[in-house]
Parts: C-alpha cells; structure tokens; sequence
C-alpha cells in the first residue's frame, strides 16, 4: 500500500484492577494467545509489518514484569517504555517519546482490544497517505452510553468529547471514539506538548490532540469499524465476550479454508490452529498453542491438541489427547483414549486406545495394542523409547525406557520389556502362569475366617 514507515505505540499500561488478579491485564489469553499477542500480530500483519519497515513500542506500568519477557519472544525488536504514573493516554503516549522520529508516522493502538485487524489498522495507514494528518478510529454504537463521542462535520473530525463533558446534544450522538489513532509523520511529538490537563479527571488526554490540531489548520479524519472489532476488556465477563469473537472468526476462517466441523460452536482453536482442506473435526474439539492439522485428517469428538502436527490423512481421537511435541505422520491412527508426549508416530503406525505414549518413536506401519505405557519417567530424568517400523507391541506392554524395539519385532501381550528387542524378534517380558488345584477355595475359606475373628485393635464398650 505504501512505503512509509510506521511507529506502532501500544498502551499496555492499563489497570487490570477489576479482573481481580495479580497478572498484567493485557496477559490473559484469549484463544491461547495474550491480549497483547493479537494487537501485536495485527501489527506483523500489515504491509509495514510484513515488510519490516515499522517500529514497535509498548507503554506499560508498574508491577509488569511479566509483559518484557513475552515481548523479547513475540516481537523481540519492541522498545519498552514505562509509565510510572496513570496521568492519561496523552501521558501514556508520552511515555514512549524516544521511539518518534520524525520520518515515520505513528499509529497509538491499546493492549486490551485483541480483535482489532491489519485490514483497519491498513486503511488508517491509508487516510493518512492521503493527506490526513491526523485519524480517529470510530464506530458506531449500539449503545453509546461510556464512550467519548467523535463530532464530525462531513468526513472531518472536529473533536471527541468525553461523555462526563459532553452536551446532551452531544451524548445522542452514536458515533464513538475506539481510541485508536494516527498521526502523520513528525506531528506527535510537539502535539503531546500542547496536551493540558484542564479537565474534571485532571488527565492528559490524547483525544485532546484533535482540537489542537484543528485550530492549527491541520486534517481531521475518521475510519469506521465494526464495534465489535475494538471491544475493550476490563473484567472477566468482557474477556469471555473477546473470547467469543475471537473463537468466531476463526471458526469462520477455517470453514472458509475448506475443513468440516460437525458443531462449530463446540470447537475452540487457538490463534495460530492450522488447519487443512478437508479435515473433519466432530464436536467438542480443543486445539491449544501450536497445532495443525493436515489435508484430510479426521479429529474426532472430545479430543484436545496441544503444540501438535497431525499429518494428511491422520485420524485422531476420539477422546485423544496430544500434548506438546507430538508428530503425527500421515495416514496414522491415534485412537480414543490415547495420550501422546513429545513423540513421532509415523506414517501409518496405530495406537488405537488405551495408551501413553511419551518421549518415543512409533516406526512407520507398527502396532501398539491397548494398554501399552513408554514408561519413560524414572523420578529424575526422562528416556526415550524407539520402536520401529512394522513392529507389533501386544496390549498391557510396559516398554521401560531407555529401550529400542527393532523392525518388524513381536512384543507379547503382557510383557515388561526392559532390555532392547532385536529386529524380527519374539520378546516375553512376563512370569510364567502357575495354576494350583482348589486354590480359589482355600483362598475364600482364610477369607470367611478371618472376618469372624474379633479386631483386638478396637476398645470395648
């Protein structure tokens, strides 16, 4: 769209007092990712973003620590910047004054409004190449109630006025400010310096930069959106509302992208689910952080997919549980009751039901039968289990890691395979059945007559 750079200021800084809790309120996930993952995927999602021709500062406050780390994985080149005190947005912005250079515009966005999209962020960008100097996101409201209201004249903006300072002429007004806003290159700065505070909150509001502007001549303009799209959250019940939308629209992108779910509605994906054409995915489905699932692969009912690749083909579940670091190949079954761990099971393999499989490789075209455990954990470290391929594990195995499995090996049903089985073997690993005549009766005769005889452990009376 256009070769300006950007600065993208985002205001993280905001009480997370009435989500009662001690994590930063831009920290709480919605669809697996943190608020402010999804501003800040937004951002990489614009044509400065995708081009690296955009810089990245985020304002927080006190007490969130938590917000550095995530940032140095997320978008490691952001600058932090630390508002000490809440005196307002224009103070917030100000905060991150050594990130503005006068090359680039700005554009003020906030922490706590996951839905917003590239495509808005884009058309702001846009009004601003075409000769605005400054833009106001808007939409309008089903109910204005709370929200500062944008006063236009025809396509300009001639100022936002706070609800507890506007006219009653004023508060009909439906169309509200979403407070993001942007700024053509080199205005911010000395815009921010004009910013009082002679208002009944004794804040700096940036919203006052709109009347400055207009009385110095400058371009006012307005880029509506959906309402839904800039919802704040501030407490429990708006981040499920968040959550909602979110799950919607990316419900509605992977139908688009040609997969099948049964009931939609039951599905819960995670921001970056991948999911191919054709896959079929029945109800009651979670897909956590860090999973996809290729061409024509099944996932069947009540099964939860963490930090997984399913391959073309795969069927998994139902009632299957694939935990981070688990590889699927093409054409395998992960049946119900199975949980995989930080394992491989490759192309064709079966794991049908019953199972855990963890820290292993399953060979391409092997068996596991029900009841089999990759005992992998001996209290301090964890081993690897390595079956191969056309290898046949029969039910209620205890593969006690370290161990190898050779190809195309037998494993009895039963066993406790402790040492490696070569390939094309025949393993036991079980005692040998023992069977004593009457045995059962005499078991029930010692039974009968112990439970007559009196507790000399109970006290009397």
């Amino acid at each position: 769209m256009t070769d300006r750079p950007c600065l993208y200021i985002v205001l993280a800084a905001g009480e997370g007092t009435r989500m009662r809790s001690a994590i930063p309120k831009v920290m709480h996930p919605v669809a697996g990712v943190p608020m402010l993952g999804h501003v800040l995927d937004s951002i990489s999602d614009t044509t400065a973003g995708t081009t690296g021709d955009r810089a990245v500062a985020v304002v927080v406050g006190p007490g969130m620590d938590a917000v550095s780390p995530f940032l140095s994985k997320r978008v490691p080149e952001a600058s932090v910047h630390l508002q000490s005190e809440r005196l307002g947005t224009a103070h917030a912005v100000l905060a991150a004054r050594d990130a503005m250079t006068a090359d680039r515009d700005t554009l003020v966005l906030f922490g706590d409004t996951p839905l917003v999209t590239p495509e808005t962020l884009e058309r702001m960008r846009a009004a601003l190449v075409a000769g605005a100097d400054i833009v106001v996101l808007g939409f309008e409201a089903a109910d204005p109630t709370g929200y500062g209201r944008l006063i236009t004249e025809g396509y300009t903006v001639t100022a936002i006025r706070e609800e507890r300072e506007a006219s009653d002429e004023e508060k009909s007004i439906t169309f509200c400010n979403a407070g993001v806003m942007a700024f053509s290159r080199g205005l911010l700065p000395d815009l921010l310096d004009a910013i009082g505070n002679d208002n009944a909150k004794g804040e700096y509001y940036l919203t006052d930069a709109i009347a400055i502007a207009r009385s110095r001549g400058l371009t006012t303009a307005a880029v509506t959106c959906a309402e839904a799209e800039v919802q704040g959250v501030n407490t429990r019940a708006q981040l499920a509302a968040a959550e909602a939308a979110m799950q919607a629209r990316l419900r509605a992108a992977a139908l688009d992208g040609g997969s099948t779910m049964v009931a939609p509605e039951t599905v819960f994906l995670s921001r970056d689910t991948r999911i191919g054409q054709d896959v079929l995915i029945e109800p009651n489905v979670v897909f956590g952080p860090g999973s996809s699932v290729g061409d024509g692969a099944t996932v069947r009912a009540f099964s939860h997919i963490e930090g997984a690749s399913i391959a073309a083909g795969a069927t998994v579940g139902p009632y299957a549980r694939l935990r981070p670091g688990s590889v699927i190949g093409a054409g395998a079954r992960v049946g119900n009751f199975v949980e995989v761990k930080a394992a491989t099971v490759e192309d064709g393999a079966k794991v049908n039901h019953l199972t855990y499989i963890g820290d292993a490789r399953v060979g391409a075209g092997a068996n596991i039968g029900a009841g089999t455990i990759t005992c992998n954990y001996d209290g301090f470290s964890k081993h690897h289990t390595d079956i191969g391929a056309g290898a046949f594990i029969g039910s209620n195995t205890a593969l006690v890691a370290p161990v190898t499995i050779g190809d195309g090996a037998y494993v009895a049903t039963g066993s406790v395979i402790t040492k490696d089985v070569g390939p094309d073997a025949l393993a036991f690993g079980r005692a040998r059945q023992i069977e004593k005549e009457g045995g059962a009766s005499r078991i029930a005769a010692r039974a009968k007559l112990a439970a007559r005889k009196p507790d000399s452990n109970k006290s009397e009376g």
